[in-house]
């Protein structure tokens, strides 16, 4: 049995703002069955802490960045957890990453220092608990438990550093550095210096033994300048120990024949049950949707995800009959956008500013097509949870979606493979055209219904990907 130790920012259903926490919740899981026991050390959020009634005090620190501590074991909702009990640094209701005015805490620095050095001394054995043959840890905010690993003595555990994505790497000022308690020689370009700061997914990409990312696409494209953001010359140097796994998803959660969310259940066998699911959609929503295509978006509201193209895109959506249904919250220019187009077509366009998670199951049920037109996208979880709900992803071909979703080409529907439909590039003019080609698609029932079984059937859990990781700790823990 390998022993890791999972360290992150959030893990579903403890603590969610977006895909890593269904990652790190359902990793666990996949992994048990294949060898793989996994701890997952998290921040003691309130809505962590809450879920922890009957925890265990397991160690205690005398001053973590400016308070005491304690790490609090239990295993709430089927997870095994420890959560750091430090209030002066997690003990805040709300988002974890930015307080009540929408500004990033002004101590993050510390906060996700504190993540990286306690997996630190859990992963050495230093805090009274088993150390675990890896330290595997997600995104920047667990990334500094590389450095404070490859600067402490002997034994350490071998390390895994998986990046979700490259647009959120955690870089501080350089005044930050004094209070970590590294080493003055951490603090240079094969350290944690970067770009004159502190860089927390840089330090992880330095120091870990092996570095995933969540697609095969992916990790060609952070190697590249335009990918890698600063950070690909380290990637290119380190290619040797980098590789891409497929994200998957919870095929309990995401069930369409069990998921309480939905007005009826279905199946690819059965898939009856999709009308019901479709009005209630269109009912929730006041839209009125016809025999034309019902739309969806379930994401945040970014330019990364491509939902500029979309708004400016609206006139051919609504052109060829479709509708749209969107969930969604992010950035507040594109909430007024498209908060101001529902208001502008009532009963075409349904829109909820926020996340509702049984609105997103409904919508994935409902919905004929699910749009994800990101610039980038390191692997994406929604179309993946579309494939099993029978919603055609409608996708840019970059990351994850170009390696999950096969376009509805003419070859591929002749093969009798085609689960969807991709565009390039990422512009209006190439969406606008994926939106007609669907609507084209959607006309002829049989192609669009035998399109949708495909991607039903899809494997979209986390069975192979498992196996590939617990092969990697494997390999790790015998070198």
């Amino acid at each position: 049995m390998t022993a890791v130790l999972s360290v992150a920012s959030e893990a579903y259903p403890l603590v969610k703002t977006g895909g890593l926490a269904d990652v790190v919740g359902a990793l666990p899981g996949a992994l048990a069955p294949h060898g793989v026991a996994v701890r997952t050390l998290l921040p003691g959020y309130p809505s962590v802490l809450s879920a922890m009634p009957d925890g265990e005090t397991v160690a205690h620190f005398d001053d973590l960045f400016g308070g005491p501590a304690e790490i609090v074991a239990a295993a709430p909702r089927g997870l095994d957890v420890l959560a750091i009990d430090a209030p002066h640094l997690f003990g805040r209701q709300g988002n974890p990453y930015v307080g009540p005015d929408g500004r990033d805490w002004d101590d993050n620095a510390l906060r996700f220092a504190a993540l990286g050095k306690v997996a630190a001394e859990v992963g050495r054995g230093v805090a009274g608990l088993p150390a675990p043959d890896i330290v595997h840890m997600h995104d920047w905010q667990a990334g500094l438990a590389a450095a404070y690993l490859a600067f402490a003595p002997h034994p350490r555990p071998k390390t895994v550093a998986t990046i979700h994505n490259m647009a959120f790497q955690g870089w501080f000022p350089a005044s930050v550095f004094g209070a970590l308690g590294l080493p003055e020689a951490a603090f240079g370009i094969d350290g944690v210096e970067y770009f004159g700061g502190v860089g927390y997914l840089k330090a992880a990409l330095q120091f870990a033994d092996r570095i995933t990312t969540v697609s095969p696409s992916y990790a060609a494209e952070i190697m590249e300048p335009d990918g890698g953001l600063g950070l690909d010359g380290l990637l290119r140097a380190r290619a040797d120990v980098v590789s891409g796994v497929l994200n998957g998803v919870d095929v309990e959660v995401w069930n369409p024949e069990t998921d309480p969310a939905l007005a009826s259940p279905y199946s690819a066998a059965n898939p009856g049950g999709r009308d019901a699911n479709r009005r209630a959609l269109a009912q929730e929503f006041g839209l009125d949707v016809g025999d034309g295509v019902l739309f969806a978006v379930i994401s945040r509201l970014s330019s990364q995800k491509g939902l500029d193209l979309l708004a400016d895109a609206m006139p051919t959506l609504l052109g060829v009959g479709g509708t749209l249904a969107l969930v969604g919250a992010g950035e507040p220019w594109l909430e007024e956008r498209f908060s101001r187009l529902a208001a502008e077509h009532p009963g075409r366009i349904g829109v909820f500013i926020g996340y509702d998670e049984r609105k997103a199951h409904l919508v994935q049920a409902g919905a004929d097509a699910l749009l994800v037109p990101s610039r980038f996208e390191p692997c994406g979880l929604t179309q993946l949870c579309a494939l099993r709900y029978g919603a055609l992803p409608v996708v840019s071909r970059v990351g994850g979606l170009a390696d999950t979703v096969i376009d509805a080409n003419p070859a591929a529907i002749a093969a009798g493979v085609a689960t969807g439909v991709q565009f390039s590039p990422t512009s209006q003019g190439a969406l606008e055209a994926a939106l007609r080609r669907t609507a084209a698609l959607h006309a002829d029932s049989d192609l669009w219904t035998g399109i949708q079984r495909n991607g039903m059937r899809s494997d979209v859990s986390w069975d192979a990907s498992a196996r590939t990781y617990a092969k990697l700790y494997a390999e790790l823990a015998r070198t």
